[in-house]
């Protein structure tokens, strides 16, 4: 544990991505927060740069490793498994090693995609992975590397992130409704989208935590609350449009439900994303909000 006296010194990796943008917000409170990124010309901040990483930690030697940086584009990782497997797997086993050695937390996220996505129940922690893509089996890689190390971790599985900035379901779909007038959407993929806003203040929210009771190492699911199909999440998303007047082409009886086998892509996503976040929950005493009321605040920021 750092001594309490001085600032505690977070390192950051992925700031510009999704979660790591909302992470300098939520970290910067807690203490000296350094967030390099690739074009930082003092520290390394590319992942797939680990000479470049070691000599960073071994240089700030921080009390805590964020790491929010990750191979995401899952149907190219089809194609590019070595630099998937680099990022995802063979840096945080760097990161965990050198947070071991430094005596650092490692705080890092993972996703769903460690899992099948058979069956209808929410994953819990202790559930069997079982990846069907190189993504998820990249990433699965990476907790296993980290849970190895006997280094002091948060390992945060989450799903369907969306935020403000960056590309993701929420955009799209609102940019198709203004350029089409029918929409086809999967029906038979069920999940919880979850805001990066909400997995860095969760983040925020944990940290003081772990520093004083590092017993609470460890893995945990982190999702929004209930559960939604990319149909009906769609549903909801053009239903906004309409009471707030933007405009979009694509009439309400014109959104049609398929199953994912319409859909051909390079990775095979999974049918059940739910995540049991109980363990989450009860462990750090702190509430996660229905979907909707992220998705709705989002909605606002970048449309109203």
């Amino acid at each position: 544990m750092p001594d309490r006296t001085t600032p505690i010194k977070i390192l950051l990796f992925g700031k510009n991505g999704q979660v790591g943008w909302e992470l300098q917000r939520s970290l910067a409170p807690l203490g000296e927060l350094i967030a390099p990124d690739k074009q930082d010309l003092r520290y390394c901040g590319d992942l797939a740069d680990l000479a470049g990483i070691t000599h960073t930690l071994q240089t700030i030697r921080p009390d805590i490793i964020v790491n929010a940086a990750a191979y995401t584009a899952v149907d190219q990782a089809e194609s590019e498994p070595e630099l998937a497997f680099r990022i995802n797997a063979e840096a945080p086993e760097l990161l965990a090693q050198q947070a071991e050695q430094i005596g650092a937390w490692l705080i890092h996220y993972s996703t769903d995609y460690v899992f099948n996505g058979n069956g209808n129940c929410p994953w819990q922690e202790t559930d069997l992975t079982s990846p069907i893509n190189i993504y998820g089996l990249s990433k699965l890689r990476g907790e296993e590397q980290i849970r190895k190390s006997n280094c002091k971790y948060m390992i945060l599985r989450t799903s369907w992130v969306y935020a403000a900035r960056g590309k993701n379901f929420i955009k799209t779909i609102l940019r198709l409704a203004r350029e089409k007038e029918q929409l086809t959407i999967i029906d038979d993929q069920i999940g919880a989208p979850t805001g990066a806003e909400l997995l860095a203040d969760i983040t925020a929210q944990a940290i003081p935590q772990l520093l004083e009771y590092p017993d609470k190492s460890g893995v945990y699911h982190v999702a929004a609350s209930e559960e939604v199909s990319w149909y009906s999440y769609a549903r909801f998303l053009l239903d906004f449009a309409r009471e707030h007047d933007i405009p979009i082409k694509v009439h309400p009886d014109a959104v049609i439900p398929v199953h994912s086998e319409a859909f051909v892509t390079a990775a095979r996503r999974p049918l059940n994303s739910r995540l049991n976040t109980e363990k989450f929950c009860n462990t750090f005493q702190l509430c996660l909000p229905h979907w909707q009321t992220g998705v709705t605040r989002v909605l606002e920021e970048i449309y109203l």
